[in-house]
């Protein structure tokens, strides 16, 4: 049966995810749903332990990225949550938390730290200007 939170995909809790979670969450992005056992096979040797990734899916499922459909004694989980989404939700608590909800401030800090050429900054602003 079909089992969904309660919380909806644009209401998640935005918690920060750790390194771990955000690895696991990659295995559901480009994978589809996955039983705890698919997602160890998955792993590179050394194998971490299926309770291990047990752990790190239930969590990802309480922060409302993940949900489950249920087989016998079984779950197999799945994104409910997009990269996309969650990248563009990332990126806009970083700009909110750190720049001041400014996206100019952001740029200028690229700028001054020269981690963005003048090419680069010519073609942002042939993207903006296509999109008007």
């Amino acid at each position: 049966s079909y089992i969904c939170n309660v919380i909806t995909k644009t209401e998640y809790k935005m918690n920060k995810l750790t390194a771990k979670e955000e690895e696991v969450m990659r295995y559901f992005w480009d994978n589809d749903a996955l039983f705890v056992k698919e997602l160890v096979e998955m792993y590179p040797d050394p194998k971490p332990h299926i309770n291990t990734l047990s752990t790190y899916v239930r969590a990802l499922e309480e922060k409302g990225l993940l949900s489950h459909d249920t087989f016998g004694t079984t779950y197999r989980y799945f994104a409910i949550v997009s990269e996309d989404e969650y990248s563009n939700r990332t990126l806009k608590n970083v700009v909110k938390r750190y720049f001041d909800n400014s996206y100019l401030s952001v740029v200028s800090s690229l700028i001054k730290d020269e981690n963005i050429s003048v090419d680069e900054i010519r073609s942002l602003l042939d993207e903006v200007e296509k999109n008007k």
